[in-house]
């Protein structure tokens, strides 16, 4: 099987309960799921929701191994470069409960080796992705600054796809639950420096086509600082900055390729949220600083993320 992971992504961290902050469900089977993290968790009022856009970017074309960069012929897989789009919409029907529902779309140019050894093929394919469904708890304190969430991540992603591997398709072909946390807070009195956390366990529980994805972890510590704010409140100004951490374990089954799957990394995030009326524009940046990569597998330089969100 072919080698490859989409790792260079964003170790986007922590899935910020996708319900309080748009985020990314991206459930692809090569690891792409940390663009489900990056911004500042930000609950709905009750009886109140939001719907929302999401577009993604990432190239993968330089090979690594452990932590160092490798030949790119010890790795038959060339280049991955994928476009993700996802709409969105959430409900907090009151303090405690939120729910959520995130319906992605990929498309990804795949570049191997192919298996005659007639050279290089590519592989272009949009489709469908795995729809994330979520619920936000949001009880555990009175200003709705601490949640737990629960979720599942659906098979609904085209997996089968002609040229692609199981662990490049756009959709995993697994079924796994997801259970996560986050919590913010202020450091100013006056609550314009911030910060939070947030963390999210994925672990498939029901697969199929003999591939499981491995067992992930990804993790986020945040500071925001609010630059400018109109003279009535409705207009502001906030970047951030995140440390992004996240660590998955090797695929399995007889169509995965263990030895050439999992990692560990760290990614730094500079971001900017812009709030204007009930809009709101989020973008960032997320650079690798450490990696380790079990076997050969393609990273990227950064990845891209930008978010447009409308509270009604």
């Amino acid at each position: 099987m072919k080698r490859l992971r989409l790792l260079s992504a964003l170790a986007a961290t922590i899935i910020i309960p996708a319900f309080l902050t748009p985020g990314l469900a991206l459930a692809c089977a090569c690891g792409c799921g940390v663009f489900d993290v990056g911004g500042k968790p930000m609950a709905s009022a009750p009886h109140s929701g939001q719907v929302f856009f999401e577009y993604d970017y990432m190239n993968q074309s330089r090979n690594m191994s452990g932590t160092h960069n490798a030949p790119a012929a010890d790795n038959d897989d060339k280049q991955i470069r994928s476009n993700f789009f996802m709409v969105g919409a959430n409900y907090t029907f009151n303090r405690d409960w939120t729910a959520t529902i995130e319906l992605p779309v990929t498309n990804r140019l795949f570049r191997t080796e192919n298996d005659d050894g007639s050279g290089v093929g590519s592989f272009n394919h949009t489709a469908f992705g795995d729809i994330r469904i979520m619920g936000t708890y949001t009880g555990l304190s009175p200003d709705m600054s601490t949640g737990l969430t629960l979720g599942f991540k659906l098979p609904t992603g085209d997996w089968r796809y002609p040229g692609f591997d199981r662990d490049t398709g756009i959709g995993s072909g697994s079924t796994d639950i997801l259970l996560g946390g986050y919590h913010e807070g202020a450091i100013t009195k006056n609550g314009a420096l911030g910060y939070f956390v947030q963390a999210q366990f994925e672990v498939p529980f029901a697969t199929q086509g003999g591939y499981r994805p491995g067992n992930e972890f990804n993790g986020d510590f945040g500071i925001n600082y609010t630059v400018w704010t109109s003279a009535d409140g409705r207009y502001r100004l906030s970047p951030l900055l995140q440390l992004i951490g996240s660590t998955r374990a090797e695929d399995s089954g007889p169509e995965a390729d263990p030895p050439n799957s999992g990692y560990s990394r760290l990614l730094l995030s500079p971001g900017v949220e812009f709030d204007a009326l009930d809009w709101k524009l989020y973008g960032d940046v997320e650079f690798p600083v450490y990696q380790y990569l079990n076997g050969d597998q393609l990273t990227a330089p950064a990845l891209f993320k930008v978010v447009v969100s409308h509270r009604f």
